[in-house]
């Protein structure tokens, strides 16, 4: 007798893979910080890391986005007011707005501020429509709200800053605007080509802030403690460019245009949590109970916002759509 053939493995649903991608964009993204804080204790300055670290992730996704084009460089020709969106508002203005907002705020508080684009995207949705989101996305995006507090821990005396409320619903607004520029459907632009792009402009525009004056603009050669291991300069600025930006920005383009840009936005949130995990294990620093509960109030938001599927909203297209190769 002939053995029985083994049916081939049914390929995950696009929600399903989008939804892995972008946790796994979530968890590379929540490396930045450990990378970052190793080099600013050392004397860089914010907008040095941010350049090079947004510059040398151009330089890295520089030639597969030369072999994705093929040449056809119409494609960049006909997108390059996307690609200038992205990396100006996407990538520089979210940072800007942030610093700014972190020198007047507690760096918890200019966090939520920045991190509540989703309530933004759909309070502006609910505008744009005219339609009433559903019970499911309502109770999700106070869900994932309330997990974001309690994971940043936000207990104690905070000094509010007017002025640095402001500057954190700026980055809110940018952040925002990144998610809906990279759910955009667009057969012409690949998600590398969107990325290196806009590393590109952001990059060039925080150099160039910092060498105008209006952030300042340093490097250190100074040997760095990473997780309690001493090292050179480089390994912590390698890691913030390979993993924490060129990794965590193309899985985040294909995620987006996997799930759409409202549920995306939600599974960024998850950055957080994975923040907090990763300087438990680097940084030794063990997450509170009440940091845990939290991350499982994100996960509760972005499971009610993922199973409420209004037709017809804006960006919920794209959660139909096969990611781009």
């Amino acid at each position: 007798m002939e053995p029985e053939q083994r049916a081939a493995p049914k390929a995950l649903p696009a929600s399903v893979s989008g939804l892995v991608i972008a946790l796994s964009s979530s968890a590379v993204f929540g490396l930045s910080g450990s990378f970052a804080k190793s080099l600013l204790e050392t004397g860089w300055t914010t907008a040095g890391a941010v350049a090079v670290r947004m510059l040398g992730a151009a330089a890295v996704l520089a030639v597969p986005a030369f072999i994705a084009l093929h040449g056809r460089w119409e494609q960049v020709r006909g997108n390059w007011r996307t690609i200038v969106l992205f990396g100006f508002i996407g990538v520089a203005g979210c940072q800007f707005f942030y610093f700014n907002a972190v020198e007047r705020l507690s760096v918890g508080v200019a966090l939520l501020l920045e991190f509540l684009a989703p309530v933004l995207m759909v309070l502006w949705i609910w505008a744009a429509t005219r339609r009433r989101p559903g019970i499911r996305t309502i109770l999700g995006a106070l869900a994932a709200i309330a997990g974001l507090v309690l994971v940043l821990d936000l207990g104690g005396s905070i000094r509010i800053d007017p002025v640095g409320v402001l500057w954190g619903l700026a980055a809110a607004v940018c952040l925002a605007i990144y998610f809906f520029i990279t759910a955009k459907q667009n057969d012409s632009l690949p998600p590398l080509v969107l990325a290196t792009g806009g590393m590109l402009v952001g990059g060039a525009t925080m150099a160039l802030l910092g060498l105008m004056g209006i952030l300042p603009l340093g490097f250190s050669t100074a040997g760095v403690e990473l997780g309690g291991w001493h090292t050179t300069w480089w390994v912590p600025v390698a890691g913030l460019v390979l993993f924490s930006t060129v990794l965590a920005y193309v899985t985040g383009i294909i995620a987006a245009r996997a799930l759409g840009s409202r549920v995306a936005s939600f599974v960024s949130l998850t950055e957080v949590l994975f923040a907090v995990l990763w300087a438990w294990l680097l940084l030794a620093e063990l997450p509170r109970p009440v940091q845990l509960a939290g991350g499982a109030l994100i996960v509760a938001g972005v499971v009610l916002v993922r199973s409420d599927e209004p037709a017809g909203l804006p960006g919920e297209a794209a959660a139909d759509v096969e990611p781009y190769s």
